[in-house]
């Protein structure tokens, strides 16, 4: 830490008590100085001589016949006023980044400038502040730091924005230039091995990186934070990355608990403070701090009730970034006295932001070049989108559990990711399903809703087999996916795929009813597989047993079938007598005509039986 001392003479102070300050001279004192509960017993000429406001208080007390004067707003209060004293004896006066603030102000107060006498206190600070301080990197946030209890004297004689500025010139400066040790926790990079001493003992590395001055700005008050901030950022060297880890780490110094959740109402306009500032001083461009971050900073902004648009900004700036958050992340807790679990509303938010990318991006390039029939691509990638979507599928799993969750906010949420093509839907099956099995009082229309988004062709084997024998799924649903698991088995194993009834061809293209069914028949497969249902189905899977047995051991026999081979045919055996088995059932139900029931797998193609898929081993009737 730099210094100045000031003045040669002995220091002659003394204390009688605790409020009560006097000079040990062999003249006695000839005047008394009350400042704040602190006498001081001193004399007329040296503080005359120097301070043209004693010289004031001194002439207003003669005429009045008092030989007291009282001085109750002197900045920095006994403490300052005594160095002006000292001084003003001519005594020795040590000045650092501790003190020097509070004499400064102490000294414009007292008016102890050059027109009383050269050379005088104000007069010798500045240059000491100038010279030495605002050129010394820790020095100058120690100063910064003590001018928040000098207000509005540091504002005024602009020392706040002397050391904002000096601070935030020192912050730009090339790496290769910078004395730099390590300061608080921060933890030494691999590379920086070395270190040798200069001449004032402080270590200076050989690597020093770009973000080394952020945690020492950490311990600032909100404000100046700020203020120092903005000054390094209008300086246009810093890249947003350095800012952003820069904003990162105060959050976590400053608010430690809010970050995890906790607050305390006492500290409320604080935190608030804090996080508005943050939000405030966020960079613009993409990636400069990380998503899960910047939904920390969401969910403190809407701990501590952060203003709507600076929540919306926030959600703006995930959203650009959504696919680089977790499942974790996107959990966010419903405000009070809300009977859901999660916020999804605020999760709705962010992914209409999302998606909102590539719509900018397609108006920009409409109005760039109207003439040309084609589109740029968005700045949206596939792979972006894709992350995005495992992303949801994650996250509607999670809110799947909550009891409150109503359809329309599992559907909406659904419907947003939908436009993705991906190649699987394992997730979202994943989710309907622990929908469904956390909502088992929702009606069939409803079921008929959640499933309506998922695409059977994208399931995996282990995804199939667990649909088929799920209850808790429309028929339409399971009979689709015995199908698309027949075809994706007869075309591995290179059979042909057995001719299908309208009705299930009707079902698999999309069609909502065939032209030759009723309405019951309809709701017959939009309805829930019933146990009766089910355990028909387990009387024809012990019938298959030695049909199964007697497939193995010929197919076992070839040497060059594989183990895989060998699964995908038992399943096709198995999932082929279900399916005709469903197919027949619903028919009999619906009370459809022989022609489109006479046209099941079975009687179709007698060969089909000798195909199979995986199904078999998961199907559970019981």
């Amino acid at each position: 830490m730099k210094f100045m001392k000031l003045g040669s003479k002995p220091d002659t102070f003394q204390s009688e008590d605790k409020h009560v300050r006097y000079v040990a001279t062999e003249l006695s004192t000839d005047i008394v100085v009350n400042v704040g509960d602190v006498k001081f017993y001193l004399h007329k000429f040296p503080l005359l001589s120097k301070s043209s406001q004693l010289q004031k208080l001194v002439s207003t007390a003669n005429e009045q016949s008092n030989d007291e004067v009282t001085i109750t707003d002197i900045p920095g209060g006994p403490a300052a006023f005594e160095i002006c004293a000292k001084f003003c004896y001519g005594m020795v006066v040590t000045l650092n980044a501790h003190n020097v603030v509070a004499a400064r102000c102490a000294a414009e107060y007292l008016g102890m400038h050059e027109t009383m006498e050269k050379g005088n206190l104000a007069y010798k600070i500045d240059a000491f502040l100038n010279s030495i301080i605002f050129r010394s990197w820790k020095d100058s946030i120690i100063v910064l730091q003590t001018t928040m209890y000098l207000l509005p004297w540091s504002e005024d004689l602009k020392l706040i924005s002397h050391c904002v500025e000096a601070i935030a010139s020192r912050a730009v400066i090339d790496t290769s230039k910078v004395d730099w040790s390590y300061t608080y926790n921060r933890k030494k990079l691999p590379e920086e091995n070395g270190s040798e001493s200069n001449w004032n003992g402080a270590m200076n590395y050989k690597v020093v990186p770009n973000d080394w001055w952020v945690e020492d700005l950490c311990e600032l008050e909100v404000e100046l934070y700020k203020r120092v901030l903005v000054s390094i950022n209008n300086k246009g060297i810093v890249c947003g990355e350095v800012i952003g880890e820069a904003l990162k780490a105060y959050v976590y110094r400053q608010l430690p608990g809010l970050v995890k959740g906790v607050t305390r109402s006492s500290d409320l306009i604080n935190y608030r403070s804090t996080v508005d500032t943050i939000i405030f001083l966020l960079p613009d461009e993409k990636g400069c701090v990380s998503c899960s971050f910047l939904l920390k900073l969401l969910k403190a902004a809407i701990l501590v009730d952060s203003s709507e648009v600076l929540k919306k900004e926030l959600i703006k700036k995930i959203g650009h970034q959504l696919e680089q958050a977790s499942v974790s992340d996107l959990l966010i807790r419903a405000p009070e006295g809300d009977s859901l679990m999660y916020d999804v509303d605020i999760v709705l938010n962010i992914v209409h932001e999302f998606f909102i990318r590539d719509q900018y991006s397609e108006i920009e390039t409409l109005e760039a070049d109207e003439a040309q029939e084609f589109k740029k691509p968005g700045i949206l990638s596939e792979a972006s989108k894709l992350m995005v979507a495992k992303l949801i599928d994650g996250y509607l799993t999670e809110i799947a559990r909550d009891r409150n969750l109503p359809v329309s906010k599992f559907v909406e949420l659904t419907e947003m990711v939908s436009t993705i093509s991906r190649p699987g839907h394992d997730g979202l099956y994943r989710a309907i399903d622990m929908y469904l099995k956390e909502h088992p009082e929702i009606n069939k229309s409803e079921r008929k809703k959640i499933c309506r988004y998922m695409d059977c062709k994208k399931l995996s084997v282990d995804a199939c087999m667990h649909a088929v024998q799920n209850e808790r799924l429309p028929m339409r649903v399971i009979v689709q996916v015995l199908f698309f698991e027949q075809v994706r088995a007869a075309a591995t194993s290179g059979t042909s795929t057995p001719d299908l009834p309208k009705s299930i061809r009707d079902l698999n293209s999309g069609s909502m009813r065939s032209s030759r069914s009723t309405p019951n028949a309809d709701e017959d497969w939009d309805a829930v597989a019933t146990a009766e249902e089910l355990k028909a189905l387990k009387g024809e899977l012990a019938a298959l047993k030695l049909e199964r047995k007697r497939s193995e051991k010929f197919i076992e026999g070839r040497p060059s079938v594989d183990k895989t081979a060998l699964h995908k045919v038992k399943g096709l055996l198995m999932s082929k007598k279900i399916f005709s088995k469903l197919l027949s059932n619903k028919h009999a139900n619906a009370d459809t005509s022989g022609s489109d029931s006479s046209e099941t797998p079975s009687t179709a193609n007698p060969e089909y039986a000798k195909s199979t898929s995986s199904a078999n081993r998961r199907i559970s009737v019981s």
